[in-house]
């Protein structure tokens, strides 16, 4: 397969978790010997340029003026959104490089981030993104305005960062027996990024049989290789043991398996993963 049909995507804003975006895909990107793009996304709401209403009393001339001033400022603020971006795509580089990926590709792109995600999608192995980007970055319970939208429209994994970046060392995959936790399970198995690393195999439910299906589960991992497998079966609510068994065994990534595009609607609406989203301190795999 060509490689431009493997890349690694991380998308910049400048908020609070660029750097660690970066980071993530960055180790993504070596361990899978896949290419890395920086994305940034200019998105000028022109709907808003002239949103003030200057048609009252003032004279034919004066309004005239004040058009071609507003006129001006919003070409000045396209050309200095247009600078950051290129400074911060420049930036994202170099640390990309210095993290070891020799040569990362820039991308500086207008119009809508989602848009732009869905345009790119085939050439995507992963999409990494922080989990709320400038606009929610003191909200800490709160996800980015586009997050959801993305989730609704990629079929790719995507890695939401919440977390300043750590080599993860130890993973947990929420495992429930459902078709989207075999797919998720098959491809840790496959996937060169886990190997030399601890996967935590955990199932909550109240339901003993799960056990069987969680065992079985388990040896696929062993017989795959190269990953440590540990099982768990936990009772609970979901989102609440999950976040505590992070806490408790160290945790660094936790892998999930979404549901089918026809169910993703009610899914975000309030799910276990829309709320792991929401709670949970560890960058979060969402695996398709």
């Amino acid at each position: 397969m060509n490689t431009i049909q493997n890349l690694v995507l991380a998308s910049i804003d400048g908020s609070p978790l660029t750097d660690a975006v970066c980071d993530y895909a960055a180790w993504i990107a070596q361990k899978v010997d896949a290419p890395l793009k920086l994305l940034h996304t200019i998105d000028h709401h022109p709907e808003h340029a002239h949103s003030t209403d200057i048609t009252g009393n003032i004279g034919v001339d004066s309004r005239d003026r004040l058009l071609d001033q507003l006129t001006q400022l919003e070409q000045q603020r396209s050309k200095l959104r247009l600078q950051q971006g290129k400074q911060l795509l420049q930036a994202a580089r170099e640390r990309a490089m210095q993290a070891g990926v020799l040569d990362p590709i820039t991308n500086q792109r207008h119009g809508s981030l989602v848009e732009s995600l869905i345009e790119l999608e085939n050439e995507l192995r992963v999409l990494v993104i922080g989990v709320r980007g400038k606009v929610h970055e003191n909200q800490a319970d709160k996800i980015g305005a586009k997050l959801e939208s993305i989730i609704r429209s990629l079929h790719k994994p995507i890695l939401v960062v919440n977390a300043e970046f750590k080599a993860p060392e130890r993973i947990m995959l929420a495992y429930d027996g459902s078709q989207a936790a075999e797919k998720a399970l098959e491809m840790v198995a496959a996937s060169p990024l886990y190997k030399g690393l601890t996967c935590h195999l955990v199932c909550v439910s109240q339901d003993e049989g799960k056990g069987q299906l969680l065992d079985v589960a388990a040896n696929k991992l062993r017989l795959a290789g190269g990953i440590e497998v540990i099982a768990k079966r936990l009772i609970g609510k979901p989102e609440q043991v999950l976040c505590d068994y992070q806490d408790q065994h160290g945790i660094d990534l936790t892998e999930m398996g979404t549901f089918r595009h026809t169910r993703i609607h009610d899914w975000l609406l309030g799910s276990v993963t829309v709320k792991m989203l929401t709670h949970s301190r560890k960058p979060l795999l969402l695996l398709r």
